[in-house]
This record gives structure tokens, C-alpha cells and sequence, in this order.
């Protein structure tokens, strides 16, 4: 949403010397390069990169047809237009003899909506595709309002590694320079998502470009959404929103909102069957009155949340955990960063350029910075730990990888566990400050 508080990722530290168990352990911090794929020494097992190189293009659809709310009537009407979204798509690639596993996203808009960065990972532009494993898993990300596509960007190039096709929307009126109408944001993350969904199926079919073609098995899909990223998940797998919601003055105009609500027959027919699972980090909603328990009661998709218990903009009880306990008709899994606030686990390190801007308008200003990090977390810690249990929720649910239940199925307060019952795949002492818990659906 607006803005974050500063963390040390971010003060431009290059390595850190932590006590930990009476022994000291250097951790190494590469916010300062803006990275996208830096792994501590300390991060779980998962978070590791896979055996795949990684390739990235950009592309761009139109939706056409769709409410224009932005541009709604006080006469009650609201015209349409073709609406557009640009992506970011990342897949298994084949480097070709001599080439570097190295790439740099160029013109990157921070959250000032104008100030234009480099970020640099592991992903080669354009790559060759490497259709071996293939079709892969699809993965449809969404970012917070505002946001970009990559905002979760580390996910992207991380679990395209392990043998997934994952595709980041760029948000039409939510993005950092494109910011307008929330009404915009609460009626399209959804129809985004699952027109996305469609036009990746395409793709595979028959992609004129030929990367796509064939690589893509569309018909095992998961979301990964960020806050309204993540309100758009929990509503496009069964999260209907309340009556209450369609009619705030402050929303989306003349009842649009009405095709996402639980029990409207457009949108039970919308739900999508191709979508097995879920990742939802700090969902937004709940504590404005978007889900209630007959709409949450609707969610039969496994999810796994992930929030900072301390999370002033969605909330955290209530809120994520509030929905993550509605959800009563599916298995879900409830990952807390104790203390963080709203970014636990999902933006990317702040670029070192946000760090000397200014956001906001006066008297509401703040370092651009702060959007991405946490006060208490640092950035790329958080996002290997949502690496490594994204990886374990990913592999079970889209590759039926039985080995993933011994990471997902844990002490509930990783501080109980001691010797074969610690964390799997964390180092002793280093799951301190986190819980999982999970729930299966009522009898």
C-alpha cells in the first residue's frame, strides 16, 4: 500500500555478524548490488535455486471489453474499453555455450511512479526455452496496490529455476505510475488473474514468438499474490466478497464489484478449476468488511498464507489470520513472521536509489524505501524463508511431491522444536521468530 518502515537491508551493509547459539555466523547482504536473487548463507534449504537456468520476456495482452470504472458516470452508467496489461514471464531456459546465467531488468519504476532503476538476477532476456521437464506448472503472480511486476520479482526467477512457468501482471491502474481509482483495483485483480490464466493456455497452443509453445501446462496452475495481489487470489479460488462491500461509496462504482461476490452466478461460473493451489501474503480485506465467513467458507483451494503479526494495512487478528481460519472447506497453512508488518516475505530488497527519494504528498511523506522493507525484518531474509516454503507448498500441490510434507508439516512455534523435531531445512537457531500452523477442512 503506501509505506513500510526501514530495515537494515537497506542501510547498505555488506555482511552481518550475528550470535547465534553461542557461535558466530556471517550472513552475507547484497541489497546494495539490487538484486533479486541473493541467498544468505543462513536461508533454508529450499530457497536454493534449482537445477534449471532461467529466461525472461515481456509481453503484452489486452483484455478487451471491460469496465472502464475509472471513467464510471453519475448517471449510473459505465462505458468499456480494451484494457491493457504488460507481463513479465519467466520460464526454464537453455543458455547457449559461453553465456552468462546473468541478466539486468532495465527501467524499473520505484515507488516515487517515476524514478527508473536497474534490478539484476539470474534471468536471460529472451533466452531459449528448455522444453526437457516440459509443460511445466504455471504460476500468475500480482502485486500490492501500488506495485509492479517486479515487485515479487525474486519469486519469479526463484521458482522458474525448480521447473515452473511464472508469469507477473503489471497491474493496469495500480501500478506505480499508473496509480488511480481503487475501485479499479478491488473489481480487476481477479478478472486479471484469470484472463491472464487464459492467455498463457494460448500461449502454449501456439505462441507466435515460439519460446511458449508447448511449455506451459496451464491446467496446473497456482497464484501468488501480495496484499491486493492477494485479495484478487482469495476472491479468484472462491473468496467471494460480501454485499456490504459492493455498495461502498468508496469502492467500485454502480455495483460493478457485484460479478465477484459470493453467490452471483457469474461468479461461481468464473471459478476456475485449473487452479490448485494458492500463496497469499497478507491479503488485504477483511478488517474493511470484503469477506465474511459464508464467502470464505467458499475457498476449496489449499492456500498458504504468510503475514507479519504486527501488519497495520491488512491486518493480522483480525485479518490474514482471520481469513486464513474462514477458510474452513480447504487445507491452509498459516506462516507468521513474528513482529513484522505488512512486506513480511514478498517485496523484492529496496532498490538503492528509493533510499534517497521522497514518496507521498505533505504532510503524508516518507522515504520511497520504506515501501519495501520491514522495521524489524531484513528484505532478502524474509524472501528466502518464502522461498524455501513456497517451494515446499508449490512442489506438493502442483508437482505432487509427497517428500514436502516433512517442510510443511512442523512444530507450530519453531522455538518448541529441538533435535529431530526442529525446522527441516533450517540450520539450529535460525527459525527463531517464526510459526506455522495449518488447518484441514471440518468434518
Amino acid at each position: 500500500m503506501k509505506k513500510y518502515w526501514l530495515s537494515i537491508a537497506t542501510i547498505g551493509i555488506a555482511t552481518l555478524i550475528t550470535a547465534c547459539g553461542g557461535a558466530d555466523r556471517v550472513v552475507t547482504v547484497l541489497a546494495d548490488e539490487n538484486r533479486v536473487d541473493a541467498i544468505r548463507s543462513d536461508a533454508p534449504a529450499l530457497a536454493a535455486l534449482g537445477s534449471y537456468n532461467v529466461g525472461v520476456k515481456t509481453l503484452n495482452f489486452t483484455n478487451p471489453n471491460q469496465l472502464d470504472v475509472v471513467n464510471a458516470k453519475s448517471d449510473g452508467t459505465t462505458p468499456t474499453y480494451n484494457r491493457p496489461l504488460t507481463v513479465e514471464v519467466w520460464y526454464p531456459a537453455k543458455l547457449s555455450v559461453g553465456q552468462a546465467a546473468a541478466g539486468e531488468y532495465q527501467g524499473v519504476i520505484t515507488r516515487d511512479g517515476v524514478t527508473k532503476v536497474s534490478l539484476y538476477g539470474k534471468a536471460v532476456r529472451n533466452a531459449a526455452a528448455d522444453a526437457s521437464g516440459g509443460p511445466y506448472p504455471l504460476i500468475i503472480m500480482s502485486h500490492g496496490y501500488p506495485g509492479n511486476r517486479f515487485l515479487l520479482s525474486h519469486l519469479g526467477e526463484n521458482l522458474s529455476s525448480k521447473g515452473y512457468v511464472v508469469v507477473s501482471i503489471d497491474h493496469t491502474d495500480s501500478t506505480y505510475e499508473n496509480k488511480v481509482a481503487f475501485g479499479s483495483t478491488l473489481l480487476n485483480r481477479s478478472l486479471d488473474q484469470l484472463f491472464v490464466l487464459n492467455e498463457m493456455a494460448k500461449l502454449n497452443a501456439n505462441d507466435p514468438g515460439a519460446t511458449l509453445k508447448g511449455l506451459v501446462n496451464s491446467n496446473n496452475t497456482a497464484l501468488i499474490g501480495y496484499s491486493m495481489g492477494a485479495y484478487g487470489a482469495v476472491n479468484t479460488i472462491g473468496g467471494g466478497v460480501t454485499a456490504a462491500s459492493v455498495a461502498y461509496s468508496w469502492g467500485t462504482p454502480n455495483g460493478a464489484l457485484a460479478v465477484r461476490q459470493q453467490g452471483n452466478p457469474t461468479y461461481q461460473a468464473s471459478l476456475d478449476s485449473r487452479i490448485k493451489a494458492a500463496v497469499a501474503f497478507a491479503p488485504w480485506g477483511f478488517t474493511y468488511g470484503f469477506w465474511d465467513a459464508n464467502g470464505l467458507a467458499g475457498i476449496r483451494t489449499p492456500v498458504f498464507f504468510v503475514a507479519g503479526s504486527n501488519d497495520t494495512t491488512s491486518g493480522y487478528s483480525p485479518g490474514t489470520r482471520s481469513v486464513y481460519q474462514g477458510a474452513v472447506n480447504t487445507t491452509r497453512y498459516l506462516l507468521t513472521y513474528d513482529n513484522a508488518n505488512h512486506n513480511a516475505g514478498a517485496p523484492i530488497p529496496a532498490p538503492k536509489e528509493t533510499r534517497t527519494l521522497t514518496c507521498g504528498t505533505a504532510p503524508d511523506t516518507f522515504k520511497c524505501s520504506e515501501h519495501y522493507t520491514d522495521p524489524v525484518w531484513d528484505n532478502v531474509r524474509m524472501n528466502n524463508i518464502a522461498q524455501h516454503f513456497a517451494t515446499a507448498f508449490l512442489n506438493k500441490y502442483l508437482k505432487a511431491d509427497a517428500g514436502m510434507d516433512s517442510y510443511l508439516n512442523l512444530v507450530p512455534n519453531a522455538i518448541d522444536g529441538t533435535g529431530s523435531s526442529y525446522w527441516k531445512g533450517f540450520a539450529a537457531d535460525t527459525a527463531v521468530g517464526l510459526h506455522l500452523e495449518k488447518l484441514t477442512p471440518a468434518p
